[in-house]
């Protein structure tokens, strides 16, 4: 029962900490002490008292910490929109952002417009170039611009750096951990994939040598957790340091002692994430009560922890990782039992032993994953189930590869030791990721998250066997109801795919999410435009219209969003057409489709050629032009008509003012049937392009709740103004166009 009650206490202080947190210009008093003692004297007559009174002063102390923080953070979000120079110290880890930029967080010592600096300490997000010396405890001093957060964040500002250097390296401590993580980088390095990039965010938590390919399996798995330092690190560290000292015979307040020093030093290795603040704050807690010979069960311990977490920065209630590691401590405390217990009944028990970790804690995830992220993964468990023989081994070893850097020799040996098992656990990813309907896409936010709660209640009742027949009974016809309808799922999303959609289109605006993917067809030849930046979203497209070959893939520009998914299509393009080249990773992406078998062809005004009947042509951007080098406004526009396709024009991401040189040059002079919105439907049109273009179909290819606005209220106007009727695939999904005798004929996925 008391156990019960602190978890409830923890619980509590978490919705107040959400509230606090999430409610912009809240009047938080600067103390509830005054409220507290205002009902100590009613609560003291109840059963409880003692846990009520707690709860407010612990809301009290809580509520003090967001007013104490709120000036400061609030003149740090008036930067908001402006060009501002800042004094930063790291707090975080780095990690390679989709736009190349290094990310990381930071508090702030200086900032405001450049000459007109003010001291003032808050949290913010910081990206800048790849740059050397970004480690924690550095001191950077960064120019960009400031784009403030929601509410509730745990950054107030965004700074998106165009200029940054080192001020100040790391010193002390800080410089000792930088070196042998980097150490450790260019060791792992130097070993085979698969394995190599993912064994540093095994042993330490650095994914900066992640590739971008294995990191989206490794969610896609479920086994994303592994490269994210938790308890079982915390607790491994600790328990391995006790141990030692209690063979050299020491004494109780020594082995405390220096296994809390070693976690100390342990955090600063890894970097203090918010799932590593969770633990070591447990783990010490619970070393202090071995200490005082009192140890405690685990859920008053991680209650405790989250308790005190909270009052400390209540803007951890609003971090996933914060909130997904506790919750699957907790599962893993009161759930793991009473599932083995069911499970032995319908398999051995050291399958059911093995099993029960792993569904636990996700069943009780799945609903808190489902408040922020698209997709959920259905092959968790077994992946987990797998690839848990090797996580430990790898960490562990990879670990005392890191610390043994000092002694080459040794750490080239432990370092090829913990590879092995780092290769299988990329390869269960990859391997299980790779699974017909591995991941299912769902909208993100509570309703989404009230379901999966629905179904993970169900498994778990039908599992443990309550002893009400009627309830068991309930929990299993929710289980077959979501099997069946899962089931129907995959089937229509893979083998039927093509079925659910009709067959006579020749153009298809793929629904991508924040990004491009247009698909022609004609006379049994397939061209893609764009490829949006997920690759299941692409796969689903591809799969959707029954598109197995691609004889044309048109790359107007490198953004992410635009060529993120075109790897994913190697040795399936016959000939890739591709915008002015810019940086190293464009051609990379080139080399690699190339190496494939595709054949590489720039585009530029004057390039042309045919797709089956239809002819095509680029009518932007100038050969070898100064103004428009890359980027954007040097995206191809493509041209195609003929041979059932009707004449379509795609724009790109271009802007108004190369949109106005494009249609002073001539080359568009004539009424389309089809056009492509340039960038998503952004504000910066010209509507004399539009209005000489005059299609009667308009595609806009944008992702749902963008953070950009689009396509925006004045873009829709102008498309009205010119005749077009706006498809946009955030609310129609897949739109598919068709054309005979002079007729459109448009199917929509979803109805607005």
């Amino acid at each position: 029962m008391r156990d019960l009650r602190t978890a409830l206490l923890a619980v509590a202080l978490w919705s107040i900490a959400l509230l606090l947190v999430h409610v912009p210009g809240l009047a938080v008093p600067a103390s509830g002490a005054g409220i507290a003692g205002a009902v100590l004297v009613v609560a003291l007559r109840r059963r409880g008292a003692g846990l009520v009174v707690l709860g407010l002063l612990c809301a009290a102390g809580l509520a003090a910490t967001v007013a104490a923080a709120q000036p400061a953070r609030e003149i740090l979000a008036a930067q908001d929109g402006h060009v501002i120079e800042a004094l930063v110290e790291v707090t975080s880890s780095a990690s390679a952002g989709r736009d190349g930029r290094l990310w990381f967080d930071a508090q702030t010592l200086e900032i405001g417009p450049p000459a007109q600096h003010q001291r003032i300490s808050a949290p913010v997000r910081v990206g800048v170039d790849p740059i050397d010396g970004a480690d924690l405890g550095a001191v950077l001093r960064v120019t960009g611009q400031g784009k403030r957060t929601d509410a509730g964040e745990r950054v107030v500002l965004v700074v998106f750096g165009s200029r940054a250097e080192v001020a100040r390296p790391a010193t002390g401590i800080f410089a000792v951990a930088a070196g042998v993580r980097e150490g450790f980088i260019e060791r792992a390095g130097a070993l085979p994939e698969p394995g190599a990039g993912l064994l540093p965010g095994l042993a330490v938590g650095d994914t900066r040598a992640v590739p971008p390919d294995v990191s989206a399996a490794m969610l896609a798995s479920g086994l994303s957790h592994l490269t994210a330092v938790s308890g079982a690190n915390c607790a491994i560290v600790v328990a391995a340091v006790f141990w030692l000292v209690s063979l050299c015979a020491g004494g109780l307040f020594l082995r405390v002692a220096l296994s809390l020093l070693a976690l100390g030093a342990f955090v600063v290795l890894v970097t203090p994430e918010p799932s590593v603040v969770r633990a070591s704050v447990m783990a010490s807690l619970a070393m202090l009560a071995v200490l005082l010979g009192r140890p405690s069960a685990g859920l008053p311990m991680l209650s405790l922890a989250v308790c005190g977490l909270l009052i400390v920065d209540p803007w951890l209630a609003a971090a996933p990782g914060f909130a997904l590691s506790a919750a699957a401590t907790a599962a893993l405390l009161v759930l793991s039992r009473p599932l083995l217990r069911g499970l032995v009944r319908w398999m051995p028990r050291p399958l059911a032993l093995a099993l029960s970790v792993p569904l636990a804690a996700q069943l009780v995830c799945g609903p808190i994953v489902a408040l922020f992220s698209e997709t959920q993964s259905i092959v968790g468990v077994i992946a987990n189930l797998l690839a848990a023989p090797a996580a430990p081994i790898a960490t562990v070893i990879g670990l005392l590869a890191c610390l043994a850097a000092p002694l080459p020799a040794l750490a080239d040996l432990l370092a090829a030791a913990a590879w092995l098992p780092a290769a299988w656990i990329q390869t269960t990813a990859t391997v299980t990721a790779g699974l017909p309907g591995a991941t299912a896409a769902v909208p993100a936010g509570p309703v989404t998250a009230f379901v999966v709660a629905l179904l993970s209640t169900a498994v778990t009742l039908v599992l443990v066997r309550p002893r009400s027949r009627r309830l068991h009974l309930a929990a299993a016809a929710v289980v077959v109801i979501a099997l069946a309808v899962s089931a129907a799922r995959m089937l229509l999303t893979g083998p039927l795919a093509s079925m659910t959609a009709p067959g006579e289109w020749s153009i298809a605006a793929c629904d991508i999410g924040q990004g491009d993917a247009v698909l022609i067809r004609s006379d049994g030849h397939t061209a893609l435009v764009d490829t949006g930046a997920d690759p299941d979203a692409l796969g689903r497209c591809l799969a959707q219209t029954g598109t197995e070959q691609i004889d044309l893939l048109v790359l107007t520009h490198f953004d992410l969003d635009h060529v993120g998914a075109a790897t994913s299509l190697a040795g399936r393009v016959a000939t890739v057409l591709h915008g002015p080249v810019a940086e190293p990773a464009d051609q990379r992406i080139l080399d690699e489709l190339a190496a494939a078998g595709a054949v590489l062809r720039e585009g530029a005004v004057g390039t042309h050629g045919s797709l089956g009947a239809a002819r095509w042509r680029i009518v932007w951007p100038p050969p070898d032009s100064a103004a428009f080098p890359s980027g954007n406004d040097a995206s191809l526009v493509v041209d195609i008509a003929g041979g059932g396709v009707p004449r379509m024009l795609m724009l790109g991401d271009l802007s108004a003012a190369p949109q106005r040189q494009l249609l002073s040059s001539g080359r568009v002079n004539d009424r389309y049937a089809v056009v492509k919105v340039a960038h998503h439907g952004s504000r910066d049109q010209e509507p004399a392009l539009y209005a000489e273009v005059a299609a009667p179909v308009a595609l806009i290819s944008v992702g749902e709740g963008n953070d950009y606005g689009h396509p925006r209220k004045e873009t829709l106007s102008l498309l009205e103004a010119a005749g077009s009727r706006a498809l946009r695939t955030d609310r129609r999904g897949l739109v598919l166009v068709g054309g005979h005798d002079g007729r459109l004929a448009v199917w929509t996925e979803h109805q607005e």
